[in-house]
């Protein structure tokens, strides 16, 4: 067996609790066909039974897949969604997981990544920390993130409990990102204020070139300074978009702060500030968009 093989076939004993009776989909757009059918290729040389869904490319992350492809979700026990743009926070994931289906979202995968990184961690020990970080976050009221010369962001959370990515998934429905490891919630709508300088990367755009400073007010994204900023604005849109919708806080140990948001924003001494969609893990905001910014070596302080 090649380490692709082997990274594939140690994955599904380790992070898995299915059997190989069960009916698998990978779904792929046309930027991971290839990756996706390697992928696909892979579990069936491991004796599961798989069939593949291409769809076109989406615009961003959070954007719906075609309504053909969330219905091919649904014949499925479990499906793989290697896609350019994440799926996560659709409308689409969340019906599937009512139906009991187990959908595992793998945006901007590479092999690379397969093979190094975020999906060679040790995941029992991810999960361990990825459980207490959630916790932690479940019982603040108050999360604070100071970044910069003097930064500060307060994000209230009262009420809203935290969601752990562990990447170990079992049972049905379970839902998630692979590679994982981190802690999110949902903060409260409309009440964030501060300001949070962006110095890793932003989903869609990758690496800044230089630190990107958000300005927050009433819990809406007001200004993004230089290109990468204006970037950002444009993603987001003028709508609901502009909405502060998750805290999240990476726990996986092995990860690696490349341009890639699917492995950044799991890196330890990182946080990611997300705006955008939120109702699919405990917030009221419904939108087409989801932007994750990830920051490293903030300094954060709970109340």
């Amino acid at each position: 067996m090649n380490n692709f093989q082997q990274t594939v076939s140690k994955l599904m004993v380790n992070n898995f609790e299915v059997t190989k009776d069960i009916n698998v989909l990978v779904l792929m757009d046309k930027s991971t066909e290839e990756l996706g059918k390697k992928f696909a290729d892979a579990l069936q040389e491991d004796g599961w039974k798989v069939r593949e869904y291409c769809m076109e490319d989406r615009t961003r992350s959070g954007e719906e897949p075609p309504q053909e492809a969330a219905d091919e979700m649904l014949k499925y026990d479990l499906v793989f969604c290697l896609t350019k743009h994440s799926l996560t926070h659709t409308v689409a994931r969340k019906n599937a997981n009512t139906h009991g289906i187990s959908v595992i979202t793998m945006p901007g995968i590479t092999e690379d990544m397969f093979l190094n990184g975020a999906m060679s961690a040790d995941y029992s020990r991810v999960e361990e920390e990825t459980f207490s970080m959630t916790e932690r976050l479940t019982e603040a009221n108050t999360v604070t993130i100071q970044t910069g010369e003097a930064h500060e962001l307060v994000i209230p959370v009262t009420g809203r409990d935290g969601v752990p990515s562990t990447g170990v998934f079992r049972g049905q429905a379970a839902s998630g990102n692979l590679p994982s490891g981190e802690a999110y919630i949902a903060p409260l709508e409309g009440e964030a204020e501060g300001r949070i300088e962006i110095n890793g990367s932003i989903s869609g755009i990758g690496l800044v070139a230089e630190p990107v400073l958000l300005t927050i007010e009433k819990g809406r994204l007001i200004d993004a300074s230089g290109e990468d900023g204006k970037k950002l604005l444009d993603l987001l849109g003028d709508g609901d978009g502009r909405y502060l919708c998750e805290l999240g806080i990476g726990t996986n140990h092995a990860a690696r702060l490349t341009g890639n948001i699917l492995e950044d924003e799991k890196a330890y001494e990182t946080i990611h500030v997300a705006f955008g969609s939120n109702h699919t893990f405990g917030g009221k905001i419904k939108t087409n968009v989801h932007i994750d910014c990830v920051t490293k070596n903030p300094i954060v302080s709970w109340q």
